[in-house]
């Protein structure tokens, strides 16, 4: 079995994060999300991964070269204008060479992984498996219709839902689907719609099931969502320091610290947080739960909180900071001294705030 990781899209509702760089490599708990779906694909013993690339494309071939560091062999495949899910399923043909393959949206998040998906797939001798999970708004998602434990039928995010099972962005497919592919016409959106593709396969009388996840799951594609994916994995986070502390700094909680980082002065850092390579923390500095700081980050003077801090940014506020994303190498320094109860900041890249 072989893989799909899609790295594809514009990250429009990301920006100005996503203005400089692909979304797929943003930061959850100081790792790029695209590599969260990278080790589910691994973890099911799947060894050759195709990722398809859209037109922002910056860092991707950087950040995983050929693959071999992390266990793989990955083939890059290019998707220049944002057609559809299907349509991106449909250029790894040649690559699957006919053998049935995991379809991973790498901007989705899922606790379990994807072993049990292949399983199923493999033991039921299946066409399809589709990953779903109730939601609260289902019209904003692929939703599945049943009848009991069958599918009946697929819809792209409906105006009227009739179920609450949205597709999760995690599928197994058999090579049928590439047939199935060339059967459908681009939706209203001028896309090449997934959901019609799977819903030719039931049509054809292929074999398609549900599999109904286990633990959470999360869609990252708006701020929100980023800053709430980093609070389900630093939850499961493991304390472990490798930097050093100041005899002032106070630590409580699940609190992982990088090789090169160092605390000065008094800091107090309450978990869960965790905080990179070759930081600098402190004087005067609280980090609160729920925080991520990236490499080589300087905070003095702050107090911060349910935050992702990306890479070489430098923070000397002297003011409360909450549930914000710092986008890397960005700066944020002092204004004219007020004391606010809190401050929230979206700030893409290389960019500069004073308060």
């Amino acid at each position: 079995m072989k893989g799909l990781l899609l790295a594809g899209g514009h990250g429009t509702r990301l920006r100005p994060l996503t203005y400089t760089g692909n979304k797929h490599l943003l930061p959850i708990a100081n790792k790029p999300m695209l590599l969260y779906g990278l080790e589910h694909l691994r973890a099911a013993g799947i060894k050759d991964v195709a990722v398809i690339l859209g037109p922002v494309k910056e860092g991707v071939v950087e950040a995983l070269g050929d693959g071999s560091k992390y266990g793989l062999n990955i083939t890059y495949i290019s998707q220049p204008e944002p057609k559809g899910l299907a349509h991106a399923a449909g250029l790894s043909e040649a690559f699957m060479n006919g053998e049935p393959f995991v379809m991973y949206l790498g901007d989705n998040l899922l606790r379990q992984g994807v072993v049990d998906f292949v399983a199923s797939f493999n033991e039921r001798r299946l066409d399809c498996v589709i990953g779903v999970t109730p939601v609260k708004d289902p019209s904003s998602y692929g939703v599945a219709e049943m009848d009991g434990d069958r599918i009946v039928k697929l819809v792209e995010k409906p105006k009227e839902p009739k179920s609450n099972l949205a597709l999760i962005g995690v599928y197994v497919f058999g090579p049928a689907i590439f047939h199935a592919i060339r059967k459908i016409k681009p939706s209203w959106r001028n896309e090449l719609e997934i959901t019609d593709a799977i819903q030719a396969l039931l049509t054809d009388g292929k074999k398609v099931e549900v599999h109904r996840v286990s633990g959470w799951w999360k869609d990252t594609g708006k701020p929100d969502d980023l800053l709430e994916a980093n609070q389900l994995v630093l939850a499961d986070l493991q304390s472990k320091i490798e930097g050093t502390f100041s005899k002032e700094t106070r630590v409580s909680g699940s609190v992982a610290v990088e090789s090169g980082s160092k605390t000065v002065g008094s800091v107090n850092i309450r978990g869960p947080v965790t905080i990179g390579k070759n930081c600098s923390i402190g004087p005067d500095v609280y980090i609160g739960p729920y925080t991520s700081i990236g490499d080589d980050c300087m905070l003095a003077h702050v107090e911060i909180e349910n935050s992702i801090v990306m890479k070489g940014s430098r923070i000397e506020s002297g003011k409360r900071i909450v549930d914000s994303l710092i986008g890397s190498f960005s700066t944020i320094s002092n204004g004219d001294g007020a004391v606010p109860k809190g401050y929230k900041f979206i700030i893409g890249e290389r960019s500069f705030a004073q308060i």
